[in-house]
């Protein structure tokens, strides 16, 4: 098991991004501002590390509201797919988002995509209300992320 590697460079402005949930609507970066928020890339939805993943974050949402933060998971899965796994969670309080066309660009963008696996690697961003990045966390592909840990970083946030 890889451990996860916490990069905490100098505060940068977070890549901008217009990408549709799993609902359809368009979620847009500036829609961001305001209040913390968490954009987790993982790479496939109904996959087995990313479903614990997915339903740990759900299982533990009061903790992320309690903190008034809005978390985005980020996959390259299509908005049908994206649907489908949403209703296969059962309740899904937070975005699903897709980066399926052009495959890939907002998680290159942010530096968290695998070229030769063809899909976002397990990355952890936490904006702040102004919209920079000011922590991240990178977990191993095989390798649930640390929620305590981001929570914790959530709650360091300016």
């Amino acid at each position: 098991m890889t451990p996860a590697r916490r990069r905490s460079a100098p505060t940068h402005a977070a890549a901008n991004f217009a990408l549709r949930n799993q609902h359809g609507e368009t979620v847009e970066l500036q829609q961001l501002r305001g209040a913390p928020s968490v954009l987790m890339f993982y790479p496939f939805a109904f996959s087995r590390v990313c479903s614990s993943e997915l339903t740990e974050i759900q299982d533990r949402w009061a903790e992320f509201a309690d903190l008034g933060v809005r978390l985005c998971a980020v996959s390259c899965d299509s908005v049908h797919t994206l649907r489908a796994y949403a209703e296969q969670m059962g309740r899904v309080q937070f975005d699903l988002l897709s980066d399926f066309w052009p495959h890939g660009a907002v998680a290159r963008a942010f530096g968290a995509f695998d070229e030769q696996k063809g899909c976002p690697t397990r990355e952890t961003f936490v904006i702040d209300a102004q919209l920079n990045v000011c922590r991240t966390v990178s977990s191993g592909f095989t390798q649930s992320r640390d929620l305590s840990e981001v929570l914790e970083a959530v709650q360091a946030t300016p």
